[in-house]
């Protein structure tokens, strides 16, 4: 059973939220939050697979709130979602950056929100890669805009192997996809992915995505 936090200060939004999850077999609504810091004291207390965050909330925003669940080390295994209204939002790239796990907008079909739920809980990161490179490219450009990338000192652990593996994930392949590309099994594929999240501290794919980013290896337009 996947169990889900929502966390969104409008109780219309969240009705149909609850609806939605719940009429699933194998998804379980266990607490609801109206602001950010509601959201992070639910979130210790059960302890949920998945919480589906809004950004905009009055007090702690959701930014914060994912901030502090994420640095959490008794919630590891908690993942957040970032629900918004717009698919380029400054905020879902910090989000992303602080450790989300993905992003849905909040118009997405049910169908999808229930399997990026299903995916996240099950350690993917929720990326919808022509959005996401979209999100990450606007924002880590203008954010670098004017100064030199910095690529992270622990990119100097990674193998050419895995800095080639990093950079395809960036693109938005899945490991079947960079098996493919690399001509190797699905499963030598993830083991790279895993190795390369583990030596850059990353909580999942959608941090390597943005390390990417930032460290120069994909700039924005590359991938249009």
């Amino acid at each position: 059973m996947i169990s889900v936090l929502l966390a969104d200060d409008q109780a219309l939004v969240r009705a149909g939220f609850r609806a939605l999850l719940n009429a699933e077999p194998d998804i379980r609504v266990v607490a609801e939050a109206a602001d950010g810091l509601e959201a992070i004291k639910l979130a210790q207390q059960h302890k949920p697979d998945v919480v589906l965050m809004d950004i905009r909330m009055p007090g702690v925003d959701g930014l914060e709130a994912t901030k502090r669940i994420v640095a959490d080390p008794a919630l590891a295994g908690t993942k957040v979602v970032i629900l918004t209204t717009f698919e380029l939002d400054e905020y879902v790239f910090e989000a992303l950056r602080t450790g989300a796990s993905g992003f849905l907008v909040k118009d997405t079909e049910p169908v999808e929100l229930l399997r990026g739920v299903r995916a996240v809980a099950a350690g993917d990161a929720l990326l919808s890669p022509s959005v996401t490179r979209r999100v990450i490219g606007e924002f880590a450009g203008a954010a670098s805009r004017g100064k030199q990338a910095t690529p992270p000192p622990q990119l100097d652990q990674l193998t050419d192997r895995e800095r080639e593996v990093l950079v395809l994930v960036a693109e938005g392949l899945s490991n079947d996809g960079i098996a493919t590309r690399l001509v190797i099994s699905p499963a030598t594929a993830k083991t790279h992915v895993s190795r390369t999240m583990i030596k850059l501290g990353a909580r999942d794919r959608a941090q390597l995505v943005v390390i990417a980013y930032e460290a120069g290896l994909i700039r924005p337009g590359w991938l249009d």
